[in-house]
Order: structure tokens, then C-alpha cells, then sequence
């Protein structure tokens, strides 16, 4: 099953990227790689899920790789091959402080520390003159070898970064973050050191992330504070709910659903935002398992009514 599953990934992510080719650098472009981006960031929000937090910091660490990203390629004349990663490692670095001072905390407080982590970073941004205050940075631009085909180079990491958490997520690595998450005494009991797991985790979400911001910069071309504001946490809430969070196909499906309904909404005018909000109430409320957990829920409900038939029909049936 799960090799299966790895295969039909990994096809879905040639075939996405293959079709990308023919979108151009245009509208259709542009759309392609803000689903692509928004389903990373997504992503990395179910990753960090696994160990049961919510990350609202994903959009200061998302910042924090655009930042890099435009300090590399305009201040210090970084190569792009380079800087892509690095600024994904500089997300990485960060994260490692952050994590292991604030994880320590749980739930709700954890929520608010990465909140004001965020709101922290947007005004240390602002002003930082050097950084190009409230105006950003201009004069990201990818590889001319990639700037008719940036969309599809786009898809392509995005479906390795969200593969990668995947394997991560199946592996034993990732059974001892869904176990901290139901009981992390239970972890501790056994040796495993709880607090440097959460860590880790919270470190592989942040690469992730980082990696998003950079092909965000790329992509935008500028880059400005207002663009990593907790309102970037909030989106990428709504795509992990609305798409459904048992399941990696989750993000991805929200991710899709409502970046094309935000295009769609943008014809409206000043009610985009209303009709924008009032899909992700109707989603959350009526679909409380997401788009994706339609299929879990009609699985679930089948095993119900087949515990209450009689036994020997049940035998019959076998």
C-alpha cells in the first residue's frame, strides 16, 4: 500500500509538472505556482500536527525565506542554486532556537507564542532599512534558463518537499511523532527524548517552509513585509481544513480548492473576501473531516453499519 501510494505520487507530480509546461509564465503560470506554494505551506502545517501543535509561526519562517532569498540574490550576488537552499537552512537555524525554547509550552499558548513570533518578525522587517523597510526588496528574479519554465520547476519542488514530509510521516521517525502527540509520557517512558522530537519535527516543517518563501520571492519578484503577515497562517489553515488533515493528499486538495475559488472571487470586488470566508465556514462546518475525509467518513460509516448486522450474516458474507 505504501509503495503504491509512493508511485502514484510520484507520477502525479510528473504529470502536474508536465502539464505545467504548456501554462507559460502568464495568469495561468502565476496560478500554478500559488497552489503549489500554498500546498507546501499547508503541508508543513500538518506536519507539525503530528506531535499535536499548531504552528502559527509557518508565515514568520515563510518570511524568513523570502528574506534570505532576497538578501542572497541582491545584497550578497548569490547564485540561485544556492540560495534556494540556503534560505530553507536559514529557516532551519531559526527554528532550531525557536523550537527549542518554545516548545516546552503546549497548545494554546504555543499558538499565541507563534503568533506574536510572527507579528515580531513583520515589524523587525519594516524597520530594518536595510531590509527596505515597509517598501521590501525588489529584483528577485530566477535563472534565465528557468523563466519561461519557472511554474513547472515550482511544482516539481513542491511535490518533493511534500513527498519528503510523506516519508518522514510513515516512517518510524514519524510513528514516534504521532505517538508524543496521543501520549507523550508514554514516549518518555521508553527513553525517547520528547522535547528534541518535537523539535526535529518542528525543524523539518520550518525547512519546508523556507524553501516556499524562497520560490514565493522568486516568483513575486518583490517582496515587501505586509507579505508574511499571521493572515498567511490563517490561509494556510483554511487549505488544511477545508482539503482535510488525516491524510497528506489533505493540504494539497484545500490548497487547490481554494486558491482557485480566491481567483474566481477576485471578479466580485470588495465581497471576494466575504465569499472567500463563506466557503471555508460552509467547508469546516458541513465537511468537518475536509474534502479528502469524504472518502475515510464513507469507509468508516460502511464498517458502522456492517458491526450492527447480525453475525451470521456476517459469516454469510465472508
Amino acid at each position: 500500500m505504501t509503495d503504491r501510494f509512493f508511485r502514484y505520487a510520484l507520477l502525479a507530480t510528473v504529470v502536474v509538472a508536465l502539464a505545467s509546461l504548456s501554462a507559460g509564465s502568464g495568469y495561468a503560470g502565476n496560478l500554478i505556482i500559488w497552489i503549489a506554494i500554498a500546498a507546501v505551506v499547508a503541508s508543513s502545517l500538518r506536519f507539525v500536527l503530528l506531535i499535536g501543535e499548531l504552528n502559527f509561526a509557518v508565515a514568520a519562517f515563510f518570511g524568513l525565506g523570502a528574506y534570505a532569498t532576497g538578501v542572497a540574490t541582491t545584497i550578497l550576488q548569490i547564485p540561485f542554486w544556492f540560495a534556494l537552499p540556503a534560505s530553507g537552512c536559514v529557516a532551519l537555524i531559526v527554528s532550531i532556537v525557536f523550537g527549542y525554547v518554545t516548545l516546552r509550552v503546549k497548545g494554546p499558548y504555543f499558538l499565541l507564542i507563534g503568533f506574536a513570533f510572527t507579528e515580531m518578525m513583520r515589524i523587525l522587517y519594516t524597520r530594518s532599512d536595510w531590509l527596505g523597510g515597509n517598501s521590501g526588496i525588489v529584483g528577485i528574479f530566477p535563472p534565465d534558463i528557468l523563466s519561461s519554465h519557472f511554474p513547472t520547476f515550482v511544482v516539481v519542488i513542491a511535490g518533493l518537499l511534500i513527498l519528503a514530509m510523506t516519508v518522514i510521516e510513515r516512517s518510524h521517525l514519524g510513528r514516534v511523532f504521532v505517538a508524543i502527540r496521543d501520549n507523550d509520557n508514554v514516549v518518555r517512558s521508553v527513553g525517547i527524548p520528547v522535547h528534541l522530537m518535537k523539535v526535529l519535527c518542528f525543524c523539518i516543517a520550518s525547512f519546508a517552509t523556507g524553501v516556499a518563501g524562497s520560490l514565493q520571492a522568486f516568483s513575486n519578484n518583490v517582496i515587501s513585509p505586509l507579505d508574511f503577515s499571521f493572515m498567511l497562517s490563517t490561509f494556510a489553515l483554511a487549505y488544511l481544513k477545508v482539503g482535510g488533515e488525516r491524510h497528506p493528499l489533505g493540504p494539497i486538495v484545500g490548497a487547490i480548492v481554494l486558491v482557485l475559488l480566491a481567483s474566481v472571487s477576485q471578479g466580485l470586488g470588495g465581497s471576494d473576501q466575504i465569499f472567500y470566508g463563506a466557503a471555508i465556514v460552509i467547508g469546516v462546518l458541513f465537511l468537518p473531516g475536509g474534502l479528502t475525509g469524504i472518502r475515510y467518513g464513507g469507509a468508516r460509516a460502511a464498517v458502522k453499519h456492517a458491526s450492527r448486522r447480525p453475525r451470521e450474516v456476517r459469516n454469510d458474507v465472508q
